[in-house]
C-alpha cells in the first residue's frame, strides 16, 4: 500500500520551502545572494519565520527521500535504482542546467551583481558563471543523486543486516540518534556554499533507509508525538529567541547542538503526526502531491524574477512586492510545471520524465 503520510510530508515542505524563500529573498539578517531587506524597518519580525522552519525543512525532505529509497528496493533493482535516480535526479541538474536553468542562472548572478564585479572576464567565462548559477534549489537534487548511488554501495556491504537491526528503534533510540545527528553537521561542510552539508544530510538519508523504513518503528513514532512535538516547539522558540538577527544557515550557528536539535526533534514530530493523523489521499492532496515536483524545481524562478525585476528597482511598496512574490512562487512552480511536462526534450532534460506522463506524475 502507498504511504500517502510520505506523499503529505514533501508536498507540505515543499510548500513551506516556496514560503522560506519568500522571507529569504528579502531578508534583514545578511543572507548574501538576495535582494535583502526592501523595508525601512530596523528590524523585520517576520523574519522569524526563517529562523523556525530552516534547521529542519531540508533534513526532513532527506528522511523522506531515504524511506521513499528503501520502498522503492524492495520491488526493484540496484541497477534499476541507479537508472531511475538517474534520469530524474542527475539529468535535469546537468542537462537542465544549459536546456532551462541558465535563465534562473542569470537572474541570480545579476541579483548578486556577480556579473557586474566580473565585467572584464570573457565572454566563455560570463557563460559558466551564468550556466553554474542556475543550479539555485538543485543542489538538493545533487545531492540526493550522489546518496543514492553510495546507498547501493552500502546496501552491497551490510546486506540488509543493519536494515533489520534498525527495526527495533524505539523512543530511547530517536532522542538518543541526536547524537549521531549533530556530529554528522560537523562534518563535509563546504565553506562558502554553505547548503552542501555533505555530512548531515547523508546521515539523515541513512536514518531515513535504515530506520524510518521499517513500518514498526513508525508505529512506536507515532505513539510519541504527543512528547515531541512539545520538544520541537520548545527547542524552535529557544533557536529563534538567541539567534535571531544571526546568519542561521553559515557556522557557528548551523552547526550548533541547538540548531541540530531543532531540526531533529521538528524532523520526528513530523514523521509521527503525518503518519498518525495525515496517512490519506483525497482530491486536494492528490493534485498537491503529483506537483510538487515541479513547484520545487521552478518555485524560486517566480520569486527572483520579482525580487531582481521589481523589489530591487523598488517598483512597488514592500507589502505589495511580498504578496507578488508569493504568488509568482507558486505561479512560476505550477506553470512552468505544466509547460514543461508537455514538452517532449524539456520534460526529460528540467524535470527527468523519460515519456509522456499526466503533469509532474
Amino acid at each position: 500500500m502507498r504511504k500517502h503520510w510520505l506523499d503529505n510530508i514533501r508536498w507540505a515542505t515543499v510548500v513551506v520551502v516556496v514560503l522560506y524563500h519568500v522571507f529569504y529573498m528579502y531578508n534583514a539578517e545578511g543572507i548574501v545572494g538576495v535582494v535583502g531587506k526592501i523595508t525601512d524597518f530596523n528590524v523585520q519580525p517576520y523574519d522569524v519565520f526563517q529562523y523556525e522552519v530552516y534547521p529542519w525543512i531540508m533534513m526532513v525532505l532527506f528522511i523522506v527521500s531515504g524511506i521513499s529509497s528503501r520502498l522503492y528496493l524492495e520491488r526493484h533493482s540496484d541497477r534499476e535504482f541507479v537508472k531511475s535516480r538517474t534520469t530524474k535526479l542527475l539529468v535535469p541538474c546537468t542537462v537542465g542546467l544549459v536546456a532551462f536553468q541558465f535563465i534562473q542562472g542569470y537572474i541570480n548572478a545579476s541579483i548578486s551583481g556577480v556579473l557586474v564585479s566580473n565585467a572584464d572576464v570573457p565572454l566563455a567565462a560570463k557563460i559558466l558563471i551564468v550556466i553554474l548559477s542556475g543550479i539555485g534549489v538543485l543542489w538538493y537534487i545533487q545531492l540526493l543523486w550522489l546518496f543514492s548511488l553510495l546507498l547501493v554501495l552500502v546496501r552491497k556491504l551490510e546486506k540488509d543486516r543493519l536494515w533489520k537491526l534498525c527495526a527495533g528503534a524505539n523512543a530511547s533510540a530517536f532522542v538518543l540518534l541526536a547524537v549521531p545527528v549533530w556530529g554528522a553537521a560537523q562534518l563535509l561542510n563546504t565553506p562558502l556554499i554553505v547548503v552542501y552539508r555533505f555530512g548531515l544530510y547523508f546521515c539523515v538519508f541513512l536514518l531515513g533507509y535504515f530506520v524510518f523504513s521499517h513500518d514498526e518503528v513508525i508505529e512506536r513514532l507515532k505513539k510519541c508525538f504527543f512528547f515531541f512535538l512539545p520538544v520541537a516547539l520548545a527547542l524552535c522558540a529557544a533557536f529563534c529567541w538567541l539567534n535571531f538577527g544571526q546568519n542561521y544557515a553559515d557556522k557557528p550557528v548551523n552547526r550548533s547542538p541547538l540548531f541540530v536539535a531543532h531540526g531533529w526533534f521538528t524532523c520526528l514530530a513530523i514523521l509521527g503526526g503525518f503518519a498518525r493523523f495525515l496517512d490519506f489521499e483525497n482530491a486536494f492532496t492528490r493534485w498537491m502531491s503529483t506537483r510538487s515536483w515541479g513547484l520545487y524545481v521552478f518555485h524560486y524562478l517566480g520569486i527572483s524574477a520579482v525580487g531582481l525585476y521589481i523589489a530591487k528597482p523598488g517598483l512597488l511598496h514592500p507589502a505589495a512586492t511580498y504578496v507578488l512574490t508569493l504568488l509568482a512562487g507558486f505561479a512560476a512552480g505550477y506553470g512552468l510545471n505544466w509547460l514543461i511536462s508537455r514538452l517532449p526534450f524539456f520534460r526529460w532534460a528540467v524535470l527527468g520524465i523519460k515519456k509522456k506522463q499526466a503533469p509532474a506524475a
